[in-house]
């Protein structure tokens, strides 16, 4: 693995009052608040002046009144999650400093469909797919994918409205739930095999992580509630390690994202990779899999949030 740099600063000071944007509207609400508060406590346990916002319309009248000089965006998903680009545009124009991917980086990540279209033109495995076009033929799609698949909301977190379906009678059921959510659907080959997560900070990836849920699948429940899912850091060994990383930050650039993140890939029983998914703003609660595989090459939970938080430097750099 490529070294990880020293942090780049020493003084809570040069980071100024940061704002540690929560919340918001979007389903993920819930885990925000909670990734959040901890992202606040720690980063007040290293001295920053770092204070709670919920949501971007509290971030849009704190920053009219110039209280912030920078914002760790800790929102997950769309539609008022912070998440898919629409924030980091409106913080670009204002040119106020922010932790993780820029706009296009963002916006891509957020939408599964559209990072897979380009992992496909740049020869970077991801699961064969359908989209669902409103009023789609979805037995037909089953039937071009072979069944078993996975439906899900095409841009949706946290496993939100995703269904596995082995039956063409549960189709129906599936879509429906999927449809609760706004945007496109998404239908997917199921990869039989193991379910890993590769952490990105900075221009390195961390460790990878093969989760093992007490359950049939790593689902809502297994990644927020459960107590007995199992994480084996690294989840690999020698080549296969490496290839794994590679492939997730492969997959990291060429979705346009940069900072930190998160890439879930599966393996099937043969030792093939397939990207799944980039979140740009991963979860950081007590069940979250990015500090686990920071811990893993010895940096704690605090000075995780120290070096995510300094990836807001970069943009103040680039500016003329």
């Amino acid at each position: 693995m490529t070294p990880i740099p020293a942090p780049r600063i020493n003084d809570a000071r040069a980071f100024g009052r940061v704002a540690v944007l929560m919340g918001g509207t979007s389903a993920e609400r819930e885990v925000s608040l909670n990734s959040g508060a901890n992202v606040l406590e720690a980063l007040r346990a290293r001295g920053v002046d770092a204070h709670a916002v919920d949501g971007i319309p509290a971030l849009i009248e704190a920053l009219r009144g110039k209280q912030f000089d920078r914002v760790f965006n800790i929102l997950h998903g769309n539609k008022g999650g912070g998440e898919d680009g629409v924030l980091q545009g409106l913080l670009e124009a204002l040119q106020v400093p922010y932790t993780g991917s820029g706009v296009l980086g963002s916006a891509l990540g957020m939408d599964k469909i559209r990072t897979k279209q380009v992992w496909l033109s740049l020869g970077l495995p991801t699961p064969r797919y359908v989209r669902l076009a409103p009023g789609a033929d979805v037995q037909a799609a089953a039937m071009a994918l072979g069944l078993p698949v996975i439906v899900k909301p095409s841009c949706q977190g946290s496993s939100v409205g995703v269904s596995r379906v082995f039956s063409q009678g549960d189709l129906a059921a599936a879509v429906e739930l999927a449809a609760r959510y706004p945007g496109e659907l998404l239908m997917e080959q199921m990869i039989v095999g193991g379910e890993y997560t590769v952490g990105i900070l900075g221009d390195v990836a961390l460790p990878s992580i093969r989760i093992v849920p007490a359950g049939e699948y790593y689902d809502y429940h297994a990644k927020y509630v459960a107590e007995d899912t199992q994480y084996v850091c690294p989840g690999l060994d020698g080549e296969a390690e490496a290839q794994m990383q590679a492939q997730a930050l492969a997959g990291f650039r060429a979705a346009g994202c940069t900072g930190w993140g998160r890439v879930d890939v599966m393996r099937d029983r043969e030792g093939n990779n397939y990207l799944l998914e980039v979140n740009t703003a991963p979860g950081m609660t007590s069940h979250s899999l990015v500090p686990k595989a920071a811990g893993q090459v010895g940096i704690g939970f605090e000075d995780l949030c120290w070096r995510v938080l300094e990836t807001s430097l970069a943009q103040e750099d680039a500016r003329p």
